[in-house]
């Protein structure tokens, strides 16, 4: 009974989770997008961008699509929380970091399958609009319709391969240094949740020093100059014949900042509602139990 419970469980928590620290800090994501799409916008840096984008075109402009990564964190959050859990549980049972890393990349590869590709696009598609001379979309529904009608449903999957790439690149090394980490936060830490809270964001901030390049290529295979690029090892060719090594780090500092908070958010609160439900399942156990127990000393005393 209990256990259906647990991916809804997974998804509320990831969900609620997810769109608090969207709402928080989505303007660091809109700034690491245009600084990955636009190199002279770069070199502001991450302070400059987010004063200059305030003062020429208002505070709102930052939140420019926010729409399509609240509208898709349940289901993300579903797929990776879920996928992960039945990975460990039905697939690779044994307790080994090769084991939770694997588990961690298949739920990162399925979540970029069917929820954060076509997400990433829109809000990638979204943000680029707002700096071209001629709007094309007024919204994120309207984006959807556009790009369907024009692209076909193929167009809500650019840059696919980097999606995938990067997905599973971000929860296989989140999954274990969060279980690694999370082990001495512990030890160090009275309080559960806020251990919880700094193993995530150890994790969030290795993921992103370690696949940033990646991120930066599936941005640009995303935006809506791609047709620029020949697939993914060209956008890479482009780049690095372009801006050479930095230019794969353009957007690390604001994407530090939002990922942080995001896996910090998100993992605590996936270990919380696990605490939740098996202090649940505990009592409802002993519950039962104790009541059997009386049953059958009721039975002894009058049979």
């Amino acid at each position: 009974m209990y256990s259906a419970l647990i991916p809804l469980l997974y998804a509320l928590a990831g969900g609620i989770a997810g769109a608090i620290e969207i709402t928080i800090d989505y303007p660091t994501e809109y700034t690491k997008t245009v600084m990955q799409l636009y190199p002279e916008m770069n070199k502001k840096g991450f302070i400059g961008l987010v004063v200059d984008t305030v003062k020429e075109k208002g505070f709102l402009t930052l939140y420019r699509g926010y729409s399509s990564l609240l509208f898709f964190t349940i289901p993300k959050n579903f797929v990776r929380f879920g996928t992960f859990t039945f990975c460990k549980q039905n697939l690779l049972t044994s307790d080994s970091r090769l084991n939770t890393m694997t588990c961690g990349m298949i739920a990162g590869a399925v979540e970029a399958a069917f929820v954060v590709t076509p997400m990433e696009t829109l809000k990638v598609k979204l943000i680029h609009d707002k700096f071209m001379a001629k709007s094309q979309y007024r919204n994120l529904f309207h984006g959807i319709h556009t790009i369907i009608k024009k692209e076909g449903f193929g167009g809500c999957y650019k840059g696919f391969l980097a999606t995938l790439l990067k997905q599973s690149s971000n929860q296989g090394i989140r999954f274990l240094v969060y279980e690694d980490a999370k082990k001495y936060t512990h030890h160090y830490i009275p309080f559960k949740f806020l251990a919880d809270m700094v193993a995530g964001g150890f994790a969030g901030l290795c993921s992103v020093l370690a696949n940033n390049p990646i991120d930066v290529v599936k941005t640009n295979m995303q935006g809506l100059e791609a047709n620029k690029f020949n697939g993914f090892l060209g956008c890479f060719a482009y780049i690095w014949k372009r801006e050479g090594l930095r230019g794969f780090y353009k957007g690390v500092s604001p994407r530090i900042a939002r990922v942080v908070l995001d896996v910090s958010l998100t993992f605590s609160l996936w270990a919380f509602v696990q605490r939740v439900f098996f202090w649940i399942q505990d009592t409802v156990g002993s519950k039962k139990k104790q009541r059997h127990l009386n049953q059958t000393l009721l039975r002894k005393l009058f049979p």
